[in-house]
């Protein structure tokens, strides 16, 4: 959720409160497990690439154009506060759970969420919002570009003020490049089919943005992401912000975005919290 809850369709996490919908989503991905690890390559256990720095969705709107590495767990948390509409919202925690079980493919589960004020299809409410489930599968990197893509399907389980009250697909395709040292293009192209009272409304997204290492542990990027229903005003705005990884396998994120368009939310800031956890390790790999 880019991951984490931003002010796009794309973007916002739809989780639910739910404990028994989540248990049945589970058990709907979990079948895949051992195919996936079956196509692991031979020449490149599992758990191989343990040491590697934490990559995250957040706080960008674009997705990351790479997955968690085979074996890795990892968690991204945090809280944003938004106002659209003269009306001040929030939401947390923003928990999107990330589980690499193939080579360059994982399993997303957002957790549950809280919405104050979300602004709807149907008007401003709040509530625990729907369970999002997905699968990233990364390409690459070829040429130069990493590129990965992310179907999606979100189940009507949340709140009735803030739940759809259908099963919405999704399809996101992110990508980066690295340019010249410490500087990285990246951007996603995106389709959801969201459900709105009188239908279902097809929407595309496009998003671009630019980051700059400005040391090991710290970078910073500005963004433009562009909403486009097929009915409603089209949303743009400009996100930007900062991360710092205090360790390879932690990260914490800063992010504010404006509207530049009167269907975008007047501005959102948030914080965010991820780490990532090594689960399968190759025989006779040393913990740290």
């Amino acid at each position: 959720m880019a991951a984490a809850a931003q002010v796009s369709f794309i973007s916002r996490s739809r989780p639910s409160v739910s404990i028994f919908a989540m248990a049945k989503m589970w058990w709907m991905v979990l079948p895949l497990v051992p195919l996936a690890l079956a196509a692991q390559p031979r020449t490149k256990p599992c758990g191989a690439d343990a040491a590697t720095t934490i990559s995250t969705d957040r706080p960008q709107i674009t997705e990351a154009s790479t997955a968690v590495p085979c074996g890795s767990l990892q968690f991204e948390n945090g809280f944003a506060e938004t106002e659209a509409g003269n009306k001040w919202g929030a939401d947390l925690p923003e928990t999107w759970m990330r589980w690499g079980v193939a080579a360059g493919g994982e399993i997303r589960f957002a957790m549950p969420d809280y919405f104050s004020n979300d602004d709807t299809a149907s008007g401003f409410g709040s509530g625990a919002s729907d369970v999002v489930l997905g699968y990233k599968q990364h390409f690459g990197p070829a040429k130069g570009f990493d590129v990965s893509v992310i179907p999606s399907l979100s189940f009507p389980t949340g709140s009735s003020k803030i739940s759809s009250h259908g099963y919405d697909p999704m399809v996101q395709v992110p990508w980066s490049r690295g340019l010249w040292k410490n500087w990285t293009a990246a951007g996603m192209f995106a389709v959801a089919w969201p459900t709105q009272p009188g239908g279902r409304n097809a929407t595309g997204q496009g998003t671009f943005y630019f980051d700059c290492q400005l040391s090991n542990p710290w970078d910073a990027w500005i963004e433009y992401a562009g909403s486009f229903p097929s009915s409603g005003g089209r949303e743009h705005i400009l996100n930007m912000g900062t991360s710092y990884k205090p360790t390879p396998h932690q990260q914490v994120d800063f992010h504010f975005s404006a509207g530049l368009s009167a269907a975008a939310p007047d501005y959102s800031v948030g914080l965010g919290y991820s780490v990532r956890f090594q689960l399968v390790r190759p025989r006779g790999a040393r913990r740290d």
